[in-house]
């Protein structure tokens, strides 16, 4: 059916007022979504808008193709609410549902206008569901865009928080690290790194790896690299937390870590960069 065969535009424009209540009730009585449903105001309106929006377009020649410069309006107003329904938490089911719920009173009032006429009828719910559907699944894929960019966030904020750098003392730094090593994650840890070391002017980094898991190949060469950072940056670094499993993998595995100095222990490895940096810590009776 095209543009100029479907009543879609004229019944919109006639029964807005009614389609908007009937499908306001059964969007507040679905099942999906009142875990995590809209103030009544707020989804009123925002119904509201989307059927303006739907008329608008439907106006213009909108009716199987939304693609085009006469759904932009329309475009735009599903994909800001696809995207504020992504931060606020909501579910893909329930924001898809805000879109295909509008089928059920739609299709009540095509019904009605076209009476017995039953293959008009067909043509028109087909055409309706068509448009419907488009619409529905544009708003998913702007709403999964934007879980993923909100996800990648997250979990970018999470891989800094996971690599702090701390000063433990003048001129020298550590970086403790948690969990897997790999490539991301050696990224954020080199850059962290780096700033701190430029940041504090420090001459030691102690890299601790107490809270690595396991230690293979990539992790020793992911290691490596960042030694190699903080050299460039001025910083010699020492490698602590090697227990003894990790010790034997790595004989197992040949890796070579030249000339970084290891220490079993963190503890360990702070005295020797005190000593590389000519200061100690005492006692305070023997300071006295």
């Amino acid at each position: 059916m095209n543009v100029n065969d479907s009543r879609l535009p004229e019944i919109l424009r006639r029964n807005g007022a009614e389609i908007l209540t009937d499908w306001l009730r059964y969007q507040q009585s679905a099942p999906v979504g009142r875990e995590k449903a809209l103030r009544d105001g707020e989804l009123r309106e925002q119904s509201r808008a989307f059927l303006k929006a739907l008329e608008e377009a439907l106006a213009g020649g909108v009716i199987s193709d939304i693609e085009g410069a006469a759904a932009a309006p329309l475009r735009e107003f599903l994909g800001e609410a696809a995207r504020a329904r992504a931060r606020q938490g909501f579910t893909p089911g329930q924001t898809a549902t805000f879109v295909f719920s509008l089928k059920l009173p739609l299709f009540g009032r095509l019904r009605q206008e076209y009476g017995s006429d039953a293959a008009g009828l067909a043509a028109e719910i087909w055409t309706a569901t068509e448009l419907i559907d488009q619409l529905g699944l544009y708003t998913t894929e702007i709403y999964q865009k934007t879980r993923d960019e909100i996800i990648a966030r997250q979990q970018q904020e999470l891989l800094e928080l996971s690599t702090p750098v701390v000063k433990l003392w003048e001129g020298i730094v550590a970086l403790p690290l948690i969990g897997t090593l790999d490539s991301a994650r050696t990224q954020v840890v080199m850059e962290s790194l780096l700033q701190q070391i430029v940041q504090i002017g420090a001459s030691i980094a102690i890299i601790d790896i107490t809270g690595v898991p396991t230690v293979d190949t990539l992790v020793a060469q992911h290691l490596l690299k960042t030694v190699a950072a903080a050299r460039l940056m001025g910083a010699d670094c020492i490698i602590s937390g090697i227990r003894p499993q990790i010790a034997q993998t790595i004989v197992h595995l040949g890796v070579e870590l030249g000339n970084v100095a290891t220490r079993a222990t963190l503890a360990d490895a702070f005295r020797l960069a005190l000593r590389r940096t000519g200061q100690a810590v005492v006692k305070a009776e023997t300071a006295r």
